[in-house]
């Protein structure tokens, strides 16, 4: 007879073991691969939440959609580097590039790709594994700054050879000095120093392998035939060039692993970071890195019968973790570009890689739900940004200022911390570095000041830069009032309504006007100049560029002479040829839906306009039009570029059936939910849950709305309405409900209400 303890004790160790299978249900859903192909420029490759390490196969290629290091139409791999831009439209980083070889080469410069099938290649969240038609099987994982590599040599390999390649850029990255030292037979470090995007970075690394090194060859020779290059005292041999590359040569093993960990500060802090991982087991390193995939996951929780849309939306979240990047070593030290030591307060981490002119549309606002222990941190890099170098991150990469993109959005993204309380960051601070940018003396900005626009006469791009510089002076106006200045108030509400300058009542467009206060001729709304300082619109053209007003809808509306003419104007929009004209037009729009491009994120804000002006019913209808045709689940599953984690962001707000229209300040406009549910757990620990009723492809339109059981009339929520959790239910139908959202005390905030 089983003993009633034994009993218990059994349906104890069934009950972890069932916890164990479904808290681990996300990272299923997850397909790295998705944004590999078209123009997405992803990488596949291994990493962790925000992390300082990318572990990720390179294809050995320039070009656009190589900016990753990455894309799947490729066959060939020429090595595996640590660090990797998610999504952008410039290529930089591949730092430090480990490739495995059947024997070393007696050559400085090597082809090293190598030929693969897709068929053979495989990735998850922290994981990454190919196979080489030679025979050479390679598994990787990483932790925060470490990353681990694994690989199997076919039974009949020489001497398997590992090649450490300082050298190994592409596309805008390029090396300026590298420096490889062999300390002992398991231990290197060295640095990697490169211009390129930012014109100064530098990487430290600290390599240990699992089994002895047995033979090494610095740039292609063994030590007896350069003395002068190579210094060989006490077992130590270093070497350095402008582009240095080591082979190590082990005896025979059919497994070899190393562990790779990065520093931006010095060797021995790489050295220190080794640590992150202080054993060889590859499969609890990739086991911890799938369980920090899961919490980060397990953060929005949802249901659907459909799969496919189960897999868009959980790559989608997992992009939306993937950058900015850490940039500090653990103790929160990190060098700058400019060579300075410094180091971040309280145990906080410094980051890198704000992409703000696509990011503080709809990343930035969803970290306000989704990363509360790491937000602070990241908005306060920004921050040490300011104090560096005397204004807020435009484009920050590797902590220098790429100035890429237009706008000072920084703002947008600080405002909207600080209207919703966010904790760690000292508002006055900030407002001072927010005015700062405001007032800077580049860019522009003193010709926006003294004209209430910038004139197409004094720089390109005249048009986006107005309306994006009036939206970050409505963002500068909020806190100034939040904070109790009202001249500055008074001040930069006036400057919230330069738009108004560039609309012409006859066309309907925002147009570029020169110094004189004429516009520029002649027009076409739909030319698109890529060449910014020749451009009016970046990236795109007066279609997609008039409508950049989120923060005074209803102020937009009222230039029209005619009733509604913002209603009419957008659906002309969306009823446009889908072409443009020009003899250098933007690669950047793409993903069409007539002169809506979704693949640029101009126009990710639009369709949900309808829901400022009584026309929700139209915003539903669109929004779940983009959703179905720009999103699938494949590697060209993307419009354009993924832009770190922005395209991302979008679905994941626009598929639970809410978005921040305008990002500042908490107002979430409803669009149509593609998911049947969705619980997301707010920064507090409280549950909210958004629910459809009677959802499929054909009930797209919203007839009802219920918030905790009571009916809910307005057609957006606040930010702090979430935060008290609760239930919001869509009664989902076929047919669109005109009615809702009709009534103007149902509308979303507009400037001038």
């Amino acid at each position: 007879m089983i003993s009633p303890k034994k009993i218990f004790l059994a349906l104890f160790i069934f009950s972890l073991l069932g916890y164990t299978v479904t808290a681990q249900t996300y990272t299923k859903y997850v397909d790295p691969f998705i944004g590999t192909g078209g123009h997405g420029h992803t990488y596949p490759g291994a990493t962790v939440p925000f992390s300082l390490v990318q572990l990720s196969p390179d294809n050995g290629k320039n070009g656009w959609d190589w900016v990753s290091g990455y894309h799947i139409s490729s066959d060939s791999i020429a090595g595996f580097s640590h660090m990797h831009l998610s999504g952008t439209g410039i290529g930089d980083w591949l730092d430090i590039a480990v490739m495995p070889m059947l024997a070393p080469i007696l050559k400085e410069k090597i082809d090293m790709r190598q030929k693969f099938s897709h068929e053979h290649e495989k990735a998850s969240p922290g994981y990454y594994e190919v196979k080489f038609n030679n025979g050479i099987q390679t598994k990787l994982t990483s932790t925060e700054r470490v990353g681990l590599h694994e690989y199997t040599f076919p039974s009949n390999t020489g001497s398997p050879t590992l090649r450490i390649d300082l050298g190994h850029a592409y596309n805008w990255d390029s090396p300026t000095s590298t420096r490889i030292e062999i300390r002992n037979d398991s231990t290197i470090i060295g640095h990697r120093y490169s211009y390129g995007w930012a014109n100064k970075q530098h990487v430290y690394f600290a390599l240990r392998t699992s089994q002895p090194i047995a033979d090494h060859l610095f740039n292609g020779a063994r030590a007896a035939d350069f003395d002068s290059f190579l210094e060989i005292t006490n077992n130590s041999a270093q070497g350095g060039s402008k582009s240095a590359n080591a082979q190590l040569v082990f005896k025979f093993s059919s497994s070899i692993k190393i562990k790779v960990a990065l520093s931006t500060t010095n060797t021995d802090k790489a050295l220190a970071a080794l640590q992150e991982i202080p054993h060889w087991d590859f499969d609890q390193v990739r086991d911890d890195a799938v369980a920090k995939w899961e919490k980060e996951l397990a953060k929005i929780k949802v249901e659907t019968d459909n799969e496919n849309i189960k897999r868009i939306f959980y790559s989608a979240l997992y992009h939306t973790a993937v950058s900015p990047t850490l940039y500090s070593d653990q103790d929160g030290e990190y060098k700058n570009y400019k060579g300075e030591i410094r180091r971040m307060p309280n145990g906080a981490q410094r980051y890198t890689l704000f992409s703000l002119w696509d990011t503080f549309r709809a990343l930035k606002p969803l970290f306000t739900i989704t990363q509360p222990e790491k937000y602070s941190d990241i908005l306060n890099s920004m921050l040490s940004f300011y104090d560096e170098n005397g204004l807020l991150p435009v484009w920050d990469l590797s902590t220098f200022e790429t100035n890429t993109m237009t706008g000072y959005h920084a703002i947008p993204v600080l405002a909207d911390a600080i209207l919703k309380n966010w904790p760690g960051v000292d508002a006055e601070r900030a407002y001072q570095a927010m005015r700062a940018s405001a007032f800077q003396q580049i860019r522009e900005v003193p010709a926006y000041i003294e004209h209430g626009y910038v004139p197409q006469d004094v720089n390109g791009g005249s048009v986006t830069k107005t309306l994006e510089y009036a939206f970050d002076d409505y963002c500068i106006s909020l806190v100034a009032q939040k904070l109790g200045k009202h001249e500055d108030y008074q001040l930069f509400t006036k400057r919230a309504k330069n738009y108004k300058h560039l609309f012409d009542p006859q066309s309907g467009f925002m147009r570029a006007k020169f110094k004189n206060g004429k516009f520029a001729e002649p027009f076409d709304p739909f030319h698109s100049e890529h060449d910014f300082d020749k451009s009016q619109y970046i990236e795109g053209n007066a279609w997609q560029h008039s409508f950049f007003v989120p923060h005074d809808i209803r102020g937009l509306a009222k230039l029209f002479p005619k009733e509604n003419g913002l209603g009419t104007m957008l659906d002309a929009l969306f009823a446009a040829p889908s072409y443009m004209t020009g003899e250098n037009q933007s690669p950047d729009a793409s993903g069409f839906i007539g002169q809506y491009a979704h693949g640029n994120e101009p126009s990710h804000h639009i369709a949900y306009m309808y829901s400022y002006i009584g026309e929700a019913w139209k915003t539903q209808e669109k929004i779940r039009q983009i959703v179905d045709s720009m999103y699938h689940d494949r590697p060209d599953g993307y419009a354009g570029n993924e832009d770190a984690g922005q395209m991302s962001a979008w679905a994941v707000w626009s598929m639970m059936g809410l978005y921040p229209a305008s990002p500042v300040g908490g107002e979430y406009v409803f669009g149509s939910p593609s998911l049947n549910k969705a619980t997301i757990t707010m920064p507090n620990n409280k549950l909210f849950t958004i629910v459809a009723n009677n959802n499929s492809s054909k009930n797209i339109y919203i007839k009802s709305i219920t918030l905790n059981g009571r009916p809910y009339h307005k057609v957006f929520i606040t930010h702090d309405e979430m935060l008290k959790g609760g239930e919001l239910v869509f009664e989902m139908s076929n047919r669109p409900n005109k009615k809702l959202g009709k009534n103007k005390a149902s509308w979303p905030t507009s400037m001038e209400n």
